[in-house]
């Protein structure tokens, strides 16, 4: 379970494969533990990105953010792990909904894996791939997977 949390409680969530090219979104309710893949941005400009998530929390109205945290096979950060805390600090400061950034690991390599096995080609695949990353990232919350909570003084269990 997450931390802090007792018990698992009811929150939707949108959880986020960042990326410089492409951002995937899945939602999820964490009573349940399961997630769904949503959207693939590809919007280069920060505006239009925030624009588009902007959408998404009108839509879903969510509790909380995830966002996966790129680490190395050593659990060291990866080089892409400051520009996904620099997007989980932008995300809070736009929105003001709490973040919570968990390792993500092998989630698009598992995603490509899963996708292939669907019978998926390349290019569908790489249509999707990062949505499904994005799920896996938020489903991997939902199980227990250590996280940080940004800001670091916000409880994601609220």
């Amino acid at each position: 379970m997450p931390e802090g949390s007792a018990q698992t409680t009811n929150r939707l969530a949108l959880g986020f494969d960042f990326g410089t090219k492409r951002i995937g979104i899945a939602v999820g309710q964490e009573m349940l533990g399961t997630a769904r893949p949503i959207a693939t941005l590809t919007y280069l400009e920060n505006a239009h990105r925030f624009a588009a998530i902007q959408k998404l929390i009108e839509e879903w109205h969510p509790d909380l953010f995830v966002v996966g945290l790129p680490m190395n096979v050593d659990g060291t950060e990866h080089e892409m792990s400051a520009r996904c805390r620099r997007f989980a600090n932008q995300l809070y400061g736009r929105f003001k909904i709490p973040v919570a950034l968990v390792d993500e690991r092998f989630s698009s390599l598992v995603a490509e894996e899963e996708l292939a096995g669907r019978g998926l080609n390349w290019q569908e695949r790489k249509a999707v791939v990062d949505a499904e990353a994005a799920r896996l990232i938020l489903e991997s919350f939902f199980q227990g997977s250590e996280h940080e909570i940004y800001p670091p003084h916000q409880q994601a269990s609220q």
